[in-house]
């Protein structure tokens, strides 16, 4: 699943509001940042395979060490265990940690059965991908109810606050329908960088957008 991890850590910001937006967006996509630095690195590996799914061109066939569920788990514990250490602000860690292993249910949801619970199987999926209309319309309708979670748990700052988060809002809402329906990629390199130049972009943006506005 893409937007849709990131439609859980919009809506979370109701439960736990004194968690910054970055952190609450990072972690259910913190395992596939790992994910796509192990493939670069040569670690994992997945390839480009059009028609594995009607709505994923992408044949995931070894990523134990960052989607297993074991690998979640860990996964999970040394991201919302590192915050706690850091803030410690327990609901905070917790929530940390549920979002990253969210990450692993998500893509059961969606994948194929090539979801690792252990690194060396038993493998799940649902295969959410098989349907592309399904794709966009789950994934769609989960970015717009956590949007509107998050609207409800905060108050704007100002005009550029607003407009900041709405920008947002909408590029993920063109990046559900663009990633489901573009053309495949000419290889999985420009797919695994991907993850590490979108945080780039996205931990400022979050950050200065969330910093503007106030709890509701």
């Amino acid at each position: 699943m893409g937007i849709g991890h990131f439609a859980l850590g919009f809506a979370a910001k109701r439960a736990v509001p004194q968690l910054p937006l970055w952190l609450l967006l990072l972690a259910p996509m913190f395992v596939d940042l790992l994910w796509g630095i192990f493939v670069l690195m040569g670690i994992e590996h997945a390839r480009v395979r059009p028609g594995i799914t009607a709505a994923s061109p992408f044949e995931f066939y070894d990523y134990p060490i960052s989607h297993s569920l074991l690998g979640g788990i860990l996964w999970a514990l040394l991201f919302g265990g590192s915050y706690f250490l850091i803030r410690r602000y327990r609901a905070g860690a917790v929530m940390l940690g549920l979002l990253v292993v969210s990450h692993w249910v998500l893509d059961v949801i969606s994948h194929r059965p090539d979801v690792p619970v252990l690194p060396n199987g038993p493998y799940l999926g649902l295969g959410l991908w098989n349907s592309v209309p399904a794709t966009i319309l789950t994934e769609e309708a989960m970015l717009a109810i956590g949007a509107a979670l998050y609207l409800r748990a905060t108050r704007s700052g100002g005009t550029a606050s607003t407009i900041g988060l709405w920008a947002m809002f909408a590029l993920f809402a063109v990046i559900g329908v663009a990633g489901t329906l573009g053309p495949p990629p000419p290889s999985i390199t420009p797919v695994a960088a991907l993850g590490p130049i979108l945080a780039a972009v996205l931990i400022p943006w979050a950050s200065a957008v969330d910093s503007r506005r106030a709890p509701a």
